[in-house]
């Protein structure tokens, strides 16, 4: 990127006016910050979204919306308030359908609510695209422990978020069966399954690092999170504890409430204690999901004394596939709420994902951009997630066929696919014949 082609411009975050929209134009600022009113007030279906937005959305819409639930979606319709209202910010259209043109082209919508029009009607899905695309369950060393890396596991506490994302990877197990897909459930009993993992990370001395997420760790009843995470700073083993939640862009109003920040108070004085790093790990994937009350909660987490709040964004197109759409991201997370942009993934490879996906080539062009902008601890590292193998830096591709869009990665070669859409000609047509079926066989060893 030229040096002239980005201009860094501080921005204060700005809530936007809910008012706005008919459904909540008598909500009290009272009401809008209680996390209890922002679940009741979810938006779970097109016609609880047409109760909020009313006439300004053309009908086709709505529509388009229960299509895409219909015949492509893997995740349901979850929205907060909160996440809702960061659409189309600025908008006060008058006249009906005003809000139409916008709210299609919004970045946030674009991946919290996708539509049937969004999908590619050629290669929507890619021929290896997986419903568990990093095999984690394959991993499982207790039901919801997934142990990848050596020196650490990721504890999946919950199957659900207070909010779903289009492009979830974890869509096989998080939230609702739909039409598309009957999700697979947890056996055990919560209480058995955590007891499980705390007595496998106990009889395995190397592990050191633990991501307790889900879903989303804001739907774990906040008595059993802090037991959980109370008992493994008690082993005296662990070292480094990393909170997932996108609810802090989604739902902020959970982390503002007095339960959560005495009870993260204790957590982080036990962490100083037990030597140990305790952070908060969210997704924001669009400078317009970083408002005032995103701020104050992420300041709230720091001064209860977690040591750190970072974000890991996903790589979308539409979203944030430019250099200057990325950099105001950043620099958004970092001026005013403290969270330092810390990875953006290659989007993963699940069904109906490609009109999301970037070429390798497009991420190493975006790394290679945003560098020398900001701090080099605040400057993200876009990394593609491999499937068992694991994260790594754009630019650590073994190979890259770029017109067939296959990469390999590590020592023993593990592939990623780019879109086929993205591809010249030659590949997208070297992907419709029987050598590449024979290919991807190698890859398709379930569901």
């Amino acid at each position: 990127m030229a040096d002239d082609a980005y201009c860094y411009q501080p921005r204060e975050p700005v809530e936007p006016d809910w008012t706005r929209f008919r459904g909540w134009r008598d909500v009290s600022a009272r009401e809008w910050r209680d996390p209890r009113w922002q679940r009741t007030h979810s938006v779970r279906s097109a016609r609880r979204l047409r109760d909020v937005v009313g006439d300004w959305l053309a009908d086709s819409v709505y529509e388009d919306l229960l299509t895409d639930q219909e015949r492509y979606a893997t995740m349901s319709v979850l929205l907060t308030p909160q996440m809702l209202n960061t659409m189309v910010p600025s908008a006060v259209p008058r006249r009906p359908g005003g809000l139409t043109d916008a709210f299609y082209a919004d970045p946030v919508r674009r991946y919290m609510l996708p539509l049937a029009s969004d999908r590619l009607r050629v290669w929507s899905s890619h021929p290896t695209a997986r419903r568990d695309p990093l095999h984690e369950q394959e991993m499982w060393a207790t039901e919801g422990l997934t142990h990848r890396y050596p020196t650490k596991v990721l504890a999946e506490l919950t199957a659900t978020c207070p909010q779903y994302c289009g492009h979830c990877t974890r869509m096989d197990l998080v939230g609702p069966s739909v039409p598309q897909v009957v999700k697979a459930r947890f056996d055990g009993h919560a209480t058995d399954r955590l007891a499980a993992m705390l007595k496998y990370i106990q009889a395995n001395p190397q592990i050191r690092d633990v991501v307790v997420s889900g879903g989303d760790v804001a739907n774990v009843a906040w008595y059993q999170l802090e037991g959980f995470v109370t008992a493994l700073l008690e082993t005296g083993q662990i070292r480094d504890i990393r909170l997932a939640a996108k609810s802090l862009a989604g739902l902020p109003q959970h982390w503002l409430s007095t339960e959560v920040r005495s009870g993260l108070e204790r957590l982080a004085a036990l962490a100083r204690r037990r030597r140990c790093s305790l952070a908060l790990h969210t997704h924001v994937n669009a400078t317009q999901s970083v408002t005032p009350l995103v701020a104050e909660a992420s300041r709230a987490l720091l001064e209860a004394g977690l040591s750190d709040v970072r974000n890991q964004g996903v790589l979308m197109r539409g979203v944030n596939d430019t250099p200057a759409a990325l950099l105001d991201l950043c620099f958004a997370l970092a001026d005013s709420p403290g969270i330092t942009p810390y990875y953006f993934y290659m989007c993963d490879i699940v069904p109906h994902s490609e009109h999301w996906r970037l070429t390798l080539a497009e991420s190493q062009a975006l790394q290679d951009a945003i560098m020398g902008w900001l701090p080099g601890f605040s400057t993200p590292r876009l990394v593609c997630d491999v499937a068992r193998l694991g994260k790594r830096w754009v630019h650590q591709a073994v190979s890259y066929d770029r017109e067939r869009g296959i990469s390999t990665w590590g020592q023993a070669g593990l592939p990623y696919f780019d879109p086929i859409h993205a591809l010249p000609p030659a590949g997208r047509a070297w992907w419709k014949g029987e050598e590449a079926l024979a290919h991807t066989a190698l890859f398709q060893d379930g569901p």
